[in-house]
């Protein structure tokens, strides 16, 4: 029988070894506890005894040994081998995903220089001020991993962390902070405008300064939306003492997203103002129906499914773009997309090129991005991919789950959100860059598109469990892809347009290359 020393040696290094794995994988004790009740409710730990296990003052019974192990995909007995090196890796730091420009030299880009230069930019491009604020917006949510604690705070002193919210709370809530609704009853109309194709156009609601919101009945019919609205209309009471410079709230209609308020081409000071006050308000009602630690709790227990959103009377956009905000792993990105190809919406926390834009449409968007597929589609079921996003000599590897809806004006589009799954490999201690070289290779010798390979198969099968998202196991069980940013530079061993351009060379790098040649 092992002396109590042995015990406490033993249990020192198996809490050592959990605290580890749980931080590698940015859980909280609370998470952990969920995780563990998902599995199995009897065996289930509290926070304060997984605290005690972690800090080695309690041992796991066997039954809880397992849960934990089958958790972290790990074997029971590794957490008893004393041994600390497999377990060694730090978290990333949690850092923008997208890469910035240095602009050299640096005395030319003062600020005065910037603000004379981006309004005549705008202008020779026809880039609205509103399009251009949006780009702002999302370069500063992808920055800061769409995180952003202090509105997190306003919306829970408001909501008290209750989830999930019924559309009475929500009316009690707004009559609390002294907001007066009214109804107004407007149907869809046709909009072409900045648009390819005339798209169905809602005005859903708007403030009215300085205590006053304008709903539409037709909302009545999306309790979701109905949700939104009102908690949307709270934020702007509580974070802009409710004076009325915002925008009305919209669906459908101009791509562009120009203030419907102005006819301007111009950029003027307000469409920043307008465009930030939409994000915050946005962001603080996203916080408000779905309170961080709850509302991550109530992922994990449905393993990420995009269409949790039935269970709380929550619109899927709001499930999709809530996730990158709550899920411990950081490394996210979600589209919004109107066909026959515009971005809504759009967030890129891990990397991800943009198949196409919402300033225009691309001539040569790769048909094989999830997004573009579905589209395309009649399927209105969730639908998970993994892709290879080959761009030069970098090879990424990401899963997305795609799904079909219709806003409330009645336009259909498709949202998506997904992960890149090399950092997830890499924590596990799985080499990323063989994965992603095994299933590319499969894809170019099957035409661009193959099964996955058994051996990464499985272990994309053990990720998709470590962080409990549904969908990556769901891709993994399906053919993967080969995707790149544009057609015309398919990296396809069987390029998908039957040839691949030859790259022009121009004239004047062909008279340097023959003066060369002469000295």
């Amino acid at each position: 029988m092992p002396s109590s020393q042995g015990l406490l040696r033993k249990a020192h290094f198996l809490g050592t070894k959990i605290r580890s794995l749980r931080k590698r994988n940015h859980l909280t004790l609370e998470d952990l506890s969920v995780r563990c009740m998902q599995i199995d409710r009897d065996a289930a730990p509290s926070v304060s005894y997984l605290s005690m296990i972690e800090n080695g003052k309690r041992m796991p019974s066997e039954k809880l040994m397992l849960v934990i192990a089958d958790i972290f995909q790990k074997d029971p007995a590794w957490f008893f081998d004393e041994s600390l090196d497999d377990v060694a890796i730090e978290p990333e730091p949690l850092v923008g995903g997208i890469d910035g420009m240095p602009l050299e030299p640096g005395f030319l880009f003062s600020n005065e220089h910037l603000q004379t230069a981006i309004p005549e930019l705008l202008a020779q491009t026809g880039t609205t001020g509103r399009q251009f604020a949006h780009l702002l917006i999302r370069a500063h949510q992808e920055s800061n991993r769409n995180r952003f604690p202090d509105l997190e705070r306003a919306a829970e002193s408001v909501g008290k962390k209750q989830f999930p919210l019924s559309d009475e709370d929500l009316f009690a809530l707004a009559k609390r902070v002294g907001l007066k609704i009214r109804w107004f009853d407007k149907p869809p109309f046709r909009d072409r405008r900045d648009a390819e194709k005339p798209l169905h156009t809602l005005v859903r609601s708007f403030y009215d300064a300085p205590d006053t919101v304008f709903l539409n009945r037709q909302l009545e019919k999306r309790q979701g939306r109905i949700k939104f609205d009102l908690a949307n209309h709270i934020a702007h009471r509580i974070l802009h003492d409710g004076d009325g410079a915002r925008s009305l709230q919209i669906t459908g209609g101009r791509v562009s997203g120009r203030r419907f308020e102005t006819e301007s081409p111009n950029m003027d000071a307000r469409d920043i103002l307008f465009a930030w006050r939409d994000f915050e308000c946005s962001y603080f009602a996203a916080a408000l129906l779905g309170p961080k630690a709850p509302f991550r709790q109530f992922l994990a227990r449905h393993a990420y499914a995009m269409d949790v959103g039935n269970k709380v009377e929550l619109s899927t956009t709001l499930i999709m773009r809530r996730m990158s905000s709550v899920s411990p792993y950081p490394h996210w990105h979600y589209f919004d997309a109107y066909p026959p190809g515009n971005l809504r919406a759009v967030y890129r926390g891990n990397g991800i090129p943009l198949p196409w834009g919402n300033m225009r449409m691309v001539s040569d968007p790769c048909q094989h991005w999830a997004v573009f597929k579905m589209l395309n589609s009649t399927s209105d079921r969730p639908s998970a991919q993994i892709s290879v996003l080959r761009n030069g000599d970098d090879a990424r590897l990401y899963c997305c789950e795609s799904i079909r809806s219709r806003d409330p004006a009645g336009n259909r589009h498709v949202i998506c959100a997904g992960i890149d799954l090399a950092p997830a490999l890499t924590a596990q201690g799985f080499d990323a860059d063989d994965v992603i070289g095994q299933i590319e290779s499969a894809c170019n010798r099957r035409g661009g598109a193959a099964a996955i390979p058994a051996e990464a198969r499985k272990k994309l099968q053990s990720v998709s469990k470590i962080l409990n998202i549904g969908w990556i196991s769901d891709g993994a069980a399906k053919d993967a892809s080969i995707i790149c940013p544009r057609s015309s530079t398919c990296p396809r061993d069987k390029h998908c347009l039957g040839r691949a351009a030859p790259r022009k060379q121009e004239k004047v790098e062909t008279i340097r290359d023959e003066i060369r040649a002469q000295h």
